[in-house]
């Protein structure tokens, strides 16, 4: 009886489904790992070993754009938002990529990094190779967060659900593929991976609570979708610079 009553039931109106469960949520935030630009072939590239030194500087010299425009980020998340105790925890974002006078910070970390790839300083702070393509989405990512409801520039981190996984897997392969880079120059993977889990617990948290309604949650996914295809686009401006090896 209970499937002819559902059956004969009317359709329910666009837009008025009952909302996930938090744990529902959460799986579906996380079946869009599956996007993320750990697979893109440029990325699964670089973490095979078949990438050339040329290709590894590149990826890094591109990548400070992107390192150096989160912590402009998060800043702006925190003017948007009225909540004492959410921007208590978030400030913890930009200290960790600017710094502080007894640790150099998640941006030094990353010019270390590209030191260790055989770029010099200047060119990785000058932003000479930083492609346009690669210019143009960060700033797109660094614009929505200005001006979008602080509810969802938090959302859009959220890629930072599926980032200490990338991170393993350079720790555990680089220094077997590329003995040539001084394993120093690894200490912002190494960092990121307990950094990301710790900022993970709060934009989550934030966001489970938050997006309450199906439609919410349906936007919500919109956002991480958007996240992710902003780094997706920036794989796609270095394959096409760089070359992917076959």
């Amino acid at each position: 009886m209970a499937l002819i009553d559902t059956a004969l039931a009317p359709a329910r109106p666009a837009g008025t489904e009952p909302a996930w469960s938090h744990a529902e949520f959460e799986a579906q935030l996380l079946g869009k790992g599956k996007g993320y630009h750990i697979h893109h072939p440029f990325n699964v590239m670089l973490n095979s070993g078949r990438a050339t030194p040329e290709q590894v500087r590149g990826w890094v010299a591109n990548r400070f754009y992107y390192q150096i425009a989160i912590p402009v980020k998060d800043a702006a998340v925190m003017s948007n938002c009225p909540d004492r105790e959410v921007r208590r925890g978030w400030v913890q974002r930009i200290v960790d990529h600017d710094g502080t006078d007894t640790d150099p910070g998640g941006i030094e970390a990353w010019i270390a990094l590209g030191m260790a790839t055989g770029l010099s300083r200047e060119e990785i702070t000058d932003l000479r190779h930083v492609l346009p393509a690669v210019r143009f989405a960060v700033d797109a990512y660094v614009n929505f967060a200005r001006r979008a409801p602080w509810q969802e520039a938090v959302c859009s981190s959220l890629t930072e659900l599926f980032a200490p996984e990338i991170h393993k897997q350079r720790l555990a392969g680089w220094p077997e593929y590329y003995p040539w880079i001084d394993s120093a120059g690894l200490q912002y993977f190494r960092n990121r991976v307990s950094q990301a889990r710790r900022d993970v617990e709060q934009g989550l948290a934030l966001t489970l609570d938050h997006f309450d309604t199906r439609a919410l949650q349906e936007r919500a996914l919109d956002i991480l979708q958007f996240k992710l295809d902003i780094l997706w686009s920036m794989n796609d401006a270095m394959a096409a610079r760089y070359g992917v090896a076959a």
